[in-house]
C-alpha cells in the first residue's frame, strides 16, 4: 500500500467544487438562433479526447447571451459532458473575456482554487481510475447519461495542493509540449493549402507573368490580377519561368492557363476501394499486424497524415480485399458517414469499403493530389449521393475534372510541400511520444503511485 499522507478520499459534492448546469428555461436557445460568428455556445462534440476543439461550437447573438445568466464559462472551469456516447468526456477551458456557454448536455466544474488546482483535476477527470468509477454511475444503454446527483456520489482521490500543482505542471508541461507541436502542423499545412490555392487555383505565377508580358488578364481574373499589381516581388524567377504568360479558354473548366490539360480523376489515378475481413472468423484478425483502417481513423485526425490505426488485420484477413496493401503515400478519401476525411498514408495500409484511395501512379504526385481533393471537395461532395447518408461512388468519382500542370511545375510544388509533410509526419511522432508518456504517468501519478519528491515541492 503507498502511503498516501495528506491525500483525501472524498465523494465529489463534499469537495469545494461548484457545479453549474445549464439554462434549460424558455431562455434556452432554438436552433434557429445558431449563427456562424457570436457567442460559443458549447456543446457534446466541442469536447474530444480531452480536449476543447472551436471549431465545433455553435455560436449565438451577443444579446442572447445577455438573457442567459446560467451555464456561463469561466478561465478555469472544467466543462464535463452528461449525456450520450461522449458521457463523461472532460475539458479544461482557458481564456480571457467571454467565453460561453454551455448546452443542456454538459455541465460546469469550478473548482476553489484555494484547495483544488483547476488543472489537477481536470487530470483526474481524464484518468482511468476516474472513468472507470465514474462508469458505475451512468445509466441509459440507448442514450448514455450521467445526472449531476449521480456525479457528486463519484469518489475522488486529492493530494495537498503544493502536489496537485506539482502533478498539474509535469503533465501539463507534456501537454504543452503536444499542443505546440499540433500548432506547428497546422502552420505546416496552411502553407501546403495557401501555396496549393495561389499556383493552381487563384494562377497567380500565370498572372504575374501575363502582366509582366502585357498580356491580356481574363475577366474573372481581373480583380486578382490588380490586387497582384500592388504586391512587392520576391526574385523567384526559377519559379516563375516555368508558368505560362496567357490564358486559354476550354469549354470543360473556362479559363485556364495556356498549354495545361483538362483532364479527369479516373485518367489520372488509380481509385480503389477497400473491404472489410469477416469479423466473424478470428483468423483474419487475431494477432494481426497490418495497418487496416475505417474512416473512424480520421475522424479526430489533427492533421491530414495517417501513422497510426485503430485495428489490425492477418495476412489471411488482407487476402479478402480486393485492394491489397497499398503503398505509403497513398491519398485516402472518405466516400460514405462522411465524405470528405483526407489522409496521407505514411504506412502501408489496407482499408476497408468507405475510402476510395487514389494511387498516385502518373504525373500527379500525393502531395498534389491531397490538396487538389481538399480545393475540390465542394464538387466532390454535390456528387455524392444517397438516401440514408451521402456517399460518392467511384464512377462518380473518377469523372470529375481536373486541370494537369506540366511535369515541372508539379515537381517543384511537390519537392517544397513534401519536406512540409516530412516536417508534419516527424511531428506526430513526436505528438505520439508525449502521448504516451503522459498517458504513462498519468494513473501513476493520480492514484499516488508515483509521488512527487518534497524537495519539488
Amino acid at each position: 500500500m503507498h502511503d498516501l499522507k495528506g491525500w483525501v478520499y472524498e465523494k465529489l459534492g463534499d469537495l469545494p467544487i461548484l457545479f453549474i448546469d445549464s439554462d434549460r428555461s424558455k431562455r434556452y436557445p432554438k436552433r434557429s438562433e445558431f449563427q456562424d460568428q457570436g457567442i460559443a455556445f458549447l456543446n457534446a462534440e466541442s469536447i474530444s479526447s480531452g480536449r476543447f476543439d472551436r471549431t465545433k461550437v455553435n455560436h449565438i447573438p451577443y444579446e442572447k447571451y445577455e438573457e442567459i445568466k446560467k451555464g456561463r464559462v469561466e478561465n478555469g472551469d472544467i466543462v464535463l459532458t452528461m449525456r450520450g456516447n461522449g458521457v463523461g468526456d472532460a475539458a479544461l477551458i482557458f481564456g480571457e473575456g467571454i467565453l460561453g456557454l454551455i448546452n443542456a448536455q454538459m455541465l460546469i466544474l469550478r473548482p476553489n482554487d484555494e484547495t483544488i488546482n483547476s488543472k489537477f483535476l481536470y487530470y483526474g477527470f481524464i484518468s482511468p481510475q476516474f472513468k472507470c468509477e465514474l462508469s458505475n454511475f451512468v445509466s441509459g444503454s440507448a442514450q448514455p447519461q450521467l445526472t449531476m446527483t449521480h456525479l457528486r456520489h463519484v469518489p475522488f482521490r486529492v493530494p495537498p495542493l503544493a502536489e496537485q500543482k506539482a502533478i498539474a505542471h509535469i503533465l501539463g508541461s507534456l501537454d504543452d509540449k503536444i499542443e505546440l507541436n499540433r500548432q506547428m502542423n497546422e502552420t505546416l499545412e496552411a502553407m501546403a493549402q495557401a501555396l496549393f490555392k495561389s499556383w493552381f487555383v487563384d494562377f497567380d505565377p500565370v498572372i504575374d507573368n501575363a502582366l509582366a508580358a502585357g498580356n491580356a488578364i481574363p475577366d474573372e481574373f481581373a480583380e486578382r490580377a490588380e490586387q497582384r499589381k500592388g504586391l512587392e516581388k520576391k526574385d523567384n524567377s526559377d519559379i516563375q519561368d516555368l508558368f505560362p504568360d496567357e490564358f486559354e479558354f476550354t469549354e470543360e473548366m473556362g479559363w485556364i492557363p495556356k498549354g495545361w490539360e483538362v483532364s479527369n480523376v479516373g485518367t489520372e489515378f488509380n481509385t480503389v476501394g477497400g473491404g472489410t475481413p469477416s469479423t466473424k472468423n478470428s483468423d483474419f484478425w487475431e494477432n494481426g499486424d497490418i495497418s487496416w483502417t475505417t474512416p473512424k481513423d480520421l475522424s479526430g485526425n489533427q492533421s491530414k497524415i495517417l501513422l497510426n490505426t485503430d485495428r489490425k488485420i492477418t495476412e489471411l484477413g488482407l487476402n479478402k480485399i480486393s485492394s491489397g496493401l497499398l503503398p505509403i503515400d497513398t491519398v485516402l478519401m472518405s466516400s460514405r458517414a462522411p465524405v470528405g476525411y483526407l489522409a496521407l498514408a505514411k504506412v502501408p495500409v489496407a482499408i476497408n469499403q468507405g475510402y476510395i484511395a487514389l494511387k498516385c501512379e502518373k504525373i500527379l504526385t500525393p502531395e498534389f493530389a491531397i490538396q487538389w481533393a481538399d480545393s475540390a471537395m465542394d464538387e466532390i461532395k454535390q456528387r455524392a449521393g444517397g438516401t440514408t447518408f451521402a456517399e460518392i461512388s467511384k464512377t462518380n468519382f473518377r469523372g470529375i475534372p481536373i486541370l494537369v500542370p506540366s511535369q515541372k511545375i508539379i515537381d517543384a510544388y511537390s519537392r517544397d510541400v513534401k519536406d512540409l509533410y516530412n516536417q508534419i509526419t516527424s511531428r506526430i511522432e513526436n505528438i505520439n511520444t508525449l502521448a504516451k508518456l503522459r498517458d504513462t504517468l498519468l494513473p501513476k501519478l493520480m492514484s499516488g503511485e508515483l509521488r512527487i519528491s518534497d524537495d519539488i515541492l
